[in-house]
């Protein structure tokens, strides 16, 4: 028997779990008014990039067996955010902190996320050209 395919868009990938898709189609919209990004989907994820990643939307039930939210929005900013809306905050790099967001509904993702985002697809470079393979429709 051949194992399942990988995903190809981030509808394969959220398939059968709408509040994900639901808050992963919002976010999209938001990271959309920052101007032209590429997505790439892969097996755990689906990333927003310019010249590199500066978001990156998951499913925590997929590790986990009870999670807290269908959604995990971890956001990629050259400096440490305090605040306490966070789930967690690591530091992979001497000039990188990843700040990790549950996400329960979409009433969650305000201005305040979007000020997020907006710094770290700033931070993130220059404007990517979005691109149908990376699974840019849903």
């Amino acid at each position: 028997m051949n194992p399942p395919s990988p995903p190809r868009t981030p509808a394969d990938l959220l398939a059968g779990h709408p509040p994900a898709l639901a808050i992963f189609r919002r976010i999209r919209s938001i990271v959309e008014q920052l101007g032209p990004v590429e997505v790439r989907t892969t097996t755990s994820q689906i990333a927003f990039r310019r010249r590199r990643g500066f978001a990156y939307v998951w499913r925590p039930g997929q590790y986990l067996a009870h999670p807290d939210a269908p959604v995990v929005l971890s956001i990629a900013l050259g400096r440490r955010d305090r605040s306490p809306r966070w789930k967690e905050v690591v530091h992979p790099a001497r000039d990188q902190w990843m700040h990790h967001l549950e996400v329960h509904t979409i009433d969650d993702l305000d201005e305040q996320v979007a000020d997020w985002l907006r710094e770290a697809a700033d931070r993130a470079g220059g404007a990517h050209d979005p691109s149908p393979a990376g699974g840019a429709s849903t």
